[in-house]
């Protein structure tokens, strides 16, 4: 029995330090992950209360009989049986996890603290209680309860040698980025847009240069330490940094360690409102990439598209890009779109790309800019725009025989969601969209996944909603533009979702756009 609930307490452990990971080893996450899931919660803990009762019930009929060895060996197994049913069904077997736990030093860690808690807790209750007998079971169920709540327990235990910790990797990574006296470093950050103009910028340099930029979105302060520390050498000659919001003060941090002499600012929106709380603290940590420029010949490259940068004063050398003609110092204009890809004018040069979607081309413009003013001709970058390949997941065009899909599954915002949407429009066949609509936006998650689902009507010729209750606003902005009921389905999964997709019978091209992919812990 022990063994049992041992394991099966074990695996719930598992499932709530993936989730911790997930929320970043905060707390606040955890917390509301367990609002999420509290009739997960609730039931699970009801099955060591079972398999203790139902063991206990047959070892008192089996006192009263001569066959109480039979009775408590059916006891055991029937305790067992639904210890190991139970946990199967609500914490072992789930759907396959689209970003697994990751083993890293510090989780590991975080495993033997809690570990040793549970046990200390057990001897505790024992030698401290007059537990005896058969209720000495009991003891057992203590693992239970703790099991989901000891990732937060075992990382406060840990935080101080955790920040010690983290202290030493990052006055690492000052003393490598310190040594090299010739680096020229450059800090993108945006509430959308960040990591594709990253990718774009670092084609167009490697042009001229030797350049190191963060992989993927290894945009928190850890990322970018284990960028340095494991990835930055000697011969680069330039560092590209991606720099990541979700908590005050993180942007800060990061240009500490870094120290970037030139710095992008993609865009300023309604993204992480959950955490940040207000969009103004949003705008006043997105412009700590603008302060932390001192040099004189340091340059601000901004989107003056966005109206919360544009309307900002800023006393630093300002290189403004953008789509929209006005006081720009690189503009795209002429811009024609297609299936086959976009072309536009930046300053007279006419530039051709694959990518689709005008948030694409402002992310090019904003690469073109500070490739230029880097010492690249306008002209000797055509040919690296033309060879741009979209970043995955983010407008990532996938031919799979009859069908298209525009895969944009990766951290959906309301500008970028909008965009994608236009560019649904704009293609030939059958429009079909499939998401479960916009997270981590606050008290305007409702709103802006209302209005997502309004513009998605006219985009659209199905809707494949994912979620029951995060799909709520978006099939409310669908009916009240006289989207059609029958057009709007709605599954609990992504795998039912465009299993229902590719059934639909068509005689047409089916488009298909994956707007947003929500996280395990969502």
């Amino acid at each position: 029995m022990t063994l049992i609930i041992f394991v099966s307490a074990f695996f719930y452990f598992l499932r709530s330090m993936h989730m911790f990971q997930l929320n970043s080893y905060k707390a606040a996450g955890q917390f509301k992950w367990f609002r999420q899931k509290i009739k997960w919660i609730y039931w699970s803990s009801l099955i060591p209360l079972s398999a203790i009762s139902f063991y206990g019930l047959m070892r008192s009929m089996g006192r009263n009989t001569e066959t109480m060895g039979l009775d408590s060996l059916f006891g055991s197994l029937g305790a067992f049986l639904i210890s190991l049913v139970g946990s199967l069904l609500l914490g072992t077997v789930r759907e396959k996890a689209k970003k697994p736990l990751v083993y890293t030093p510090r989780v590991i860690r975080m495993c033997v603290t809690a570990f040793i808690v549970c046990l200390t807790v057990i001897f505790l209750v024992y030698f401290l209680s007059d537990i005896s007998g058969d209720f000495i079971a009991l003891l057992f169920l203590i693992p239970f309860p703790l099991s989901i709540f000891l990732p937060i327990i075992a990382n406060i235990i840990n935080s101080p040698i955790e920040k010690l910790n983290n202290l030493r990797y990052i006055n690492d990574a000052k003393r490598i980025i310190n040594s090299h006296k010739n680096l020229i470093t450059i800090g993108i950050t945006g509430s959308y847009g960040k990591t594709s103009t990253k990718f774009f910028l670092h084609k167009l340099l490697s042009v001229k240069y030797n350049v190191l930029m963060t992989p993927e979105s290894f945009n928190t302060t850890l990322g970018v330490v284990k960028t340095i520390r494991g990835d930055l050498k000697a011969t680069h000659e330039i560092f590209i940094c991606e720099m990541g919001l979700k908590w005050l003060g993180d942007i800060k941090e990061i240009c500490e360690i870094v120290k970037p002499k030139h710095s992008v600012l993609t865009s300023i929106g309604p993204q992480h409102l959950e955490t940040m709380k207000t969009l103004e603290n949003i705008i006043n940590e997105k412009f700590e990439i603008v302060n932390c420029i001192s040099e004189l010949d340091g340059m601000v490259f901004l989107n003056y598209d966005n109206e919360h940068i544009a309307s900002r004063k800023i006393d630093k050398n300002i290189i403004r890009y953008g789509l929209i003609a006005g006081n720009k110092d690189y503009c795209a204009c002429d811009i024609s779109v297609s299936e086959r890809g976009t072309s536009f004018t930046v300053s007279g040069v006419r530039f051709e790309t694959r990518l689709l979607g005008a948030h694409n081309v402002q992310n090019i413009t904003g690469a073109i800019a500070v490739a230029h003013r880097l010492g690249i001709e306008l002209k000797d970058l055509v040919l690296p725009v033309k060879r741009l390949e979209p970043v995955p997941h983010r407008m990532q065009i996938i031919n799979k025989g009859d069908d298209i899909i525009i895969d944009d599954a990766f951290n959906s915002n309301p500008v970028g969601a909008s965009g994608a949407l236009d560019v649904l429009k704009q293609f030939s066949g059958l429009k079909i969209l499939v998401t479960p609509g916009m997270i981590e936006l606050g008290e305007k998650e409702y709103e802006l996944n209302k209005s997502f689902g309004a513009h998605a009507a006219d985009c659209c010729d199905y809707a494949v909603l994912i979620g029951e209750k995060q799909s709520v606003p978006i099939k409310a902005g669908l009916r009240e533009s006289g989207f059609p009921d029958d057009k709007i389905n709605i599954f609990k999964t992504l795998g039912e979702g465009l299993k229902f997709v590719y059934s639909i019978e068509t005689d047409k091209k089916k488009i298909i756009l994956l707007e947003n992919d929500l996280p395990d812990n969502y």
